[in-house]
Parts: C-alpha cells; sequence; structure tokens
C-alpha cells in the first residue's frame, strides 16, 4: 500500500482554527442570545409601526 503524504495536515490547519478561536473568544464582546431576539422583535414593531402611521401610497 502506498503511504499519505498528506496525512497530517488537515489535524495541524484545525488545530491552528481552535486556537485563533479560542484566543478570539477571551477578548470577544459577548452578547446575550436574548438580546439579539428582543432587538430583532423591537425592530419587527418599529417597522410594522412605522407602516400604520406613515403609508407609502
Amino acid at each position: 500500500m502506498a503511504k499519505r503524504k498528506d496525512k497530517g495536515v488537515g489535524f495541524h490547519s484545525a488545530a491552528g482554527l481552535v486556537r485563533y478561536f479560542d484566543a478570539e473568544e477571551k477578548t470577544a464582546l459577548k452578547i446575550s442570545p436574548w438580546l439579539v431576539v428582543g432587538v430583532a422583535f423591537a425592530t419587527m414593531i418599529a417597522v410594522i409601526l412605522a407602516e400604520i402611521l406613515y403609508p407609502i401610497s
């Protein structure tokens, strides 16, 4: 059987990504998932109210 030369390539590149995301997570801004849902809901309500209060036609 022929030996594969690129056997460890995937592991090394994946390990670099893991190190990158671990370092990034410590300094990254943490946002609660509930805040994202709340902002999306508030935006939806604002758009609906804008359509009611200021109709286009």
